[in-house]
């Protein structure tokens, strides 16, 4: 809660909280002396100074003056917002005559109170700095008073203020005998949850921005934004983690609200009543406790949003975006932290041109001792699995030497990303028809720059994100992947689908997997009068690797070997095996029109190496596998190949062929042709 109270002539108190409202208070004047020189911090002495006024008073009917029966009560139900307020007129006192650092004790040690960055951005809306000094001073002493009188954080086990463990991203430890509590539910969430009960909600953590970053100015006026975290199956201390950090260091007139969603996380049915004293070792803590808290914490700002069934992160989002009031919304994981500073940058580039889609910068935030570790400067890419990753920036970003500019990105990583909430409307939200999570990120960048608008990366932007090493929706999480996968494929990408499809290794007819309806994408598609993926290449991601001269793919079998596939074996040792047939990436044969025949995962970026291609050096009795461009003889990486036929190197005239060892195992090698026969799974006719 970040209020700011100014104190009126001593008979009225006039309190506002930006969440919940204003209100007058007003006291008699002699109460209101008492109450100021008995130090109103007690709340017994309130209640005695009230008391003690009341009896001074001639006795009334209470026909005769009703009005003080009322006041009385009021006055009871506030007295704690007459203490907030007392405090800061001693605390503007205590100002004017000396300034010094505050600190307040917190456990075993004291941290230093930071003001919000409400009151940290309130000079660009013309107050003085004098005016400024005071209302930071008096929002430090809220965030003291707060935390003496309400004690929520304290009730649930966890901390607030800016100290202790982990303060400044640095990394936080246990003790052994903590270690040993914390491996269960290290596993259960991912990431060690036990120790994050133990990391203030307040921590700060480094500014990794560019320098200039932190000197440029942005417009006094800014749209307002709509905060919208997912969460199923989170620790607690990190979903208050991620509030506490958006509410800290966004600009109170720019936080419009921050929205909950809970995507129906599960409820512990066999907690043991020894567990449940404890909430944290059940999922109840996600439900009455985090809404009390935030309802108490924050009133009036944070909204909670559960779904009745578990929709999955894309669906997740869409129903955060419905509730969503701000003008721009921006999508996060429940588990971030955000840098000083965040925001302006992101909502100056929207408004400047509402059909961008922002993305800050990520760092990471490691699982197990929650340091924050920087990322370099990064745009998003992906490979034609349609997994995303982290790429070099394009090289006209390199070239302009400014480390603070956006870089434009072909997509998205996914875990946070701001956008006009209108405008995300009007291209169709993310796909509804996809299935929990994995290749939204890639339709959205897709569908963006095909259909009007941009995407970038802004490096004076930054949040930190846990990578956790195990996910919530982890039942199967390849198949949807894979089927979402496909629907971008057939709705975005024209002839550049069959490019995924030789990814997975599936057929491009009767693929085996149900995509669901896409016509209303199509019509998406068609009445936003899109370009081209072939556009999209060149312009937008011309790093990324294409592969139209293939003719077949798949795994590759003799007929004289039963059960084991061609395979690129180790890396290291550049030499093509027969391996038990599994039919993923390093069993992935392609021959492609000139004859070569390629083994492996196909490349994404030309930046990252590419697939190997099998080799005839005319001196080893085995085929080497080595980059394609690096051999000199192009006879020797040529073969001739029709389904169920032999593979013959051009070159050289040996074939490629299986000999069986018996308990030696079966051998991949060259020589004169005997016969032998391959097939490949997939032909593209």
């Amino acid at each position: 809660m970040s209020a700011s109270a100014t104190a009126l002539p001593w008979w009225g108190v006039f309190y506002c909280n930006p969440y919940a409202g204003c209100e007058m208070l007003l006291f008699p004047p002699k109460a209101v002396r008492e109450v100021h020189h008995t130090h109103a911090c007690s709340l017994l002495s309130l209640d005695s100074t009230l008391a003690k006024h009341s009896e001074t008073r001639p006795v009334q009917k209470e026909t005769e003056d009703p009005s003080l029966r009322r006041l009385m009560a009021s006055l009871r139900r506030v007295k704690i917002l007459l203490v907030l307020n007392l405090i800061a007129v001693a605390g503007f006192v205590l100002f004017l005559a000396k300034c010094r650092p505050i600190t307040v004790k917190g456990g075993e040690s004291f941290h230093e109170i930071h003001p919000r960055a409400e009151v940290t951005n309130l000079s660009t809306h013309g107050v003085s700095p004098i005016q400024e000094a005071v209302l930071k001073r008096l929002s430090l002493l809220e965030d003291i008073v707060y935390r003496q009188l309400n004690g929520l954080s304290k009730s649930l086990g966890l901390i607030e203020g800016y100290g202790g463990r982990g303060k400044g991203g640095l990394p936080a430890t246990l003790t052994p005998e903590e270690e040993e509590k914390a491996k269960g539910p290290h596993e259960k969430y991912g990431y060690n949850s036990y120790l994050s009960e133990k990391i203030s909600l307040d921590r700060t953590i480094p500014d990794y921005r560019p320098t200039k970053c932190k000197k440029l100015k942005y417009p006094k006026e800014l749209p307002q934004i709509s905060i919208i975290f997912i969460f199923v199956n989170e620790a607690l201390s990190v979903i208050l983690r991620s509030v506490h950090s958006a509410v800290n260091h966004t600009p109170v007139h720019l936080l419009k609200e921050i929205i909950l969603v809970d995507d129906n996380s599960d409820e512990d049915t066999e907690c043991t009543t020894k567990q449940k004293q404890h909430i944290f070792l059940c999922r109840e803590e996600l439900k009455g406790p985090l809404e009390e808290y935030v309802h108490k914490r924050y009133p009036g700002l944070v909204k909670v949003v559960r779904n009745h069934k578990r929709e999955g992160l894309i669906r997740a989002r869409i129903e955060g975006w419905k509730v969503a009031t701000g003008q721009i919304t921006g999508f996060f994981d429940a588990h971030v932290e955000f840098t000083a500073g965040w925001a302006e940058p992101v909502l100056s580039r929207i408004q400047e041109n509402r059909k961008r889609v922002i993305l800050p910068s990520i760092d990471n935030i490691k699982q197990d001792t929650f340091e924050v570790q920087r990322y370099e400067n990064s745009a998003h890419g992906y490979s034609w699995e349609l997994w995303c990753m982290y790429i070099s920036p394009p090289k006209d970003w390199w070239d302009a030497g400014d480390p603070s500019l956006p870089i434009r990105t072909p997509a998205m990583i996914g875990c946070s990303f701001v956008v006009n909430r209108q405008f995300f409307g009007e291209i169709g939200l993310l796909d509804p028809g996809m299935d929990v999570y994995g290749g939204e990120n890639i339709e959205l960048g897709i569908k963006v720059w095909l259909c009007g608008g941009s995407m970038e990366v802004l490096p004076c932007s930054r949040v930190a994100h846990i990578e956790r090493k195990r996910k919530p929706y982890n039942n199967n999480i390849d198949f949807y992947t894979k089927r979402n996968a496909l629907r971008v494929a057939e709705v975005w990408m024209d002839d550049y689908k069959s490019h995924v499809y030789i990814a997975w290794n599936l057929p491009l007819e009767n693929p085996g997997i149900d995509i669901g309806d896409i016509s209303e994408r199509i019509a998406l598609r068609k009445n936003l009068k899109c370009k081209n993926f072939q556009w999209y290449l060149d312009n937008v991601y011309p790093e990324m690797r294409r592969y139209n001269n293939t003719v077949a793919y798949g795994e590759l079998r003799n007929n004289k070997a039963k059960d084991v596939c061609l395979d690129q074996g180790p890396q290291e040792n550049h030499t093509a095996i027969m391996y038990p047939c599994h039919g993923w990436g390093p069993q992935l044969g392609r021959y492609t029109k000139e004859g070569y025949l390629h083994l492996g995962t196909l490349g994404s970026t030309i930046l990252l190496p590419d697939t190997r291609c099998l080799v005839d050096n005319k001196k080893s009795k085995f085929p080497q596998l080595m980059d394609c461009d690096k051999v000199k003889s192009t006879l020797h990486k040529r073969w001739s190949f029709i389904q169920n036929g032999a593979i013959m190197n051009k070159g050289t005239g040996r074939c490629l062929e299986v000999e069986n060892r018996g308990n030696a195992g079966i051998d991949l090698i060259l020589r004169s042709c005997t016969g032998q026969r391959w097939t490949i799974k997939n032909f593209i006719k």
